[in-house]
């Protein structure tokens, strides 16, 4: 099966944010269970990203950028700019706080924001485990060039290729420049995947998708995929670790998890962040 899939767009104001994952007819990727497009978007002076610290269990939030800058700053006390190619890699285990925010140079000129953030959930044996955060430069990342490929391994295993960050599971992600005619095989076996194509327009199985295009592809099969023009998309995929829900913020194999984070939060026992005193409060209902 190959089926596209269309995000869901919300408007925050500033800039939009386009939901992909989880969607009715694709809940999941392997074990990517959240997929969100942040922008593009332009702001201006005084503008920009301002997430308030905010929690996280049982999940690694993988942020990409393609353009502008987020700083992070989290429970564990890590803090530093997000660049355009780097992987932001945090994995919150049994809990973690953090809040998204731009540097004061940044928000105070206009600027730009155009990037991703994706929810890897973690298996079983993983969930309570201690949080940890990664940051990978861009130029630390594994590159693969083929026939008109030119890939950046962010994540995962691929075409015999491991990228530094430990991941839990078996997974693969990449940002993939594609030459025109050029043709694209994807990794693994029998693991799900998916493209995003963020420009260009792509072509698998005879039909042509253009950007913000979403495409699963089931575990069975074999697509021909070919670059009608230049283009540039988003790969992922890899093996289920089962059945997750997801609350607000919280993903969980059990709901009574789930429902301990939310009292946890409200009653103030996450980590919080060194210096920063605001917090987003509990929702009243889920987000997906």
């Amino acid at each position: 099966m190959v089926k596209q899939i269309f995000g869901k767009e919300t408007d925050l104001g500033a800039f939009s944010v386009r939901r992909v994952l989880p969607h009715r007819d694709v809940r999941s990727v392997g074990p990517f269970v959240f997929f969100d497009h942040m922008g593009p978007a332009d702001f201006q002076p005084g503008q920009g990203i301002d997430v308030a610290p905010h929690p996280h269990i049982g999940l690694a939030t993988v942020t990409y950028i393609f353009e502008g800058t987020i700083r992070h700053h989290d429970s564990l006390g890590s803090l530093l700019e997000i660049k355009p190619g780097d992987l932001n890699w945090m994995h919150a285990g049994r809990g973690i706080t953090h809040s998204e925010r731009e540097t004061d140079a940044v928000r105070n000129s206009a600027h730009k924001l155009d990037g991703l953030q994706l929810w890897v959930a973690v298996p079983e044996e993983d969930e309570e485990s201690d949080p940890e955060f990664f940051h990978v430069a861009k130029d630390d990342l594994p590159i693969i060039e083929d026939a008109g490929l030119h890939m950046r391994l962010i994540a995962g295993e691929a075409f015999g290729k491991t990228a530094p960050v430990p991941v839990k599971s078996k997974l693969f992600y990449l940002d993939v420049h594609m030459d025109e005619g050029a043709q694209l095989l994807l990794p693994g076996e029998n693991q799900e995947a998916a493209l995003y194509v963020v420009s260009g327009t792509l072509r698998i199985d005879g039909t042509a998708y253009a950007p913000q295009s979403f495409i699963y592809v089931a575990p069975e099969e074999i697509p021909d995929i070919v670059a009608q023009s230049d283009c540039r998309v988003m790969l992922l995929g890899g093996l289920s670790v089962g059945y997750r829900h997801l609350w607000w913020n919280f993903v969980s194999s059990s709901k009574e998890r789930i429902d301990q984070a939310k009292a946890d939060w409200a009653a103030g026992n996450f980590p919080q962040i060194d210096g920063e005193d605001d917090i987003i409060p509990l929702p009243g209902r889920s987000t997906g």
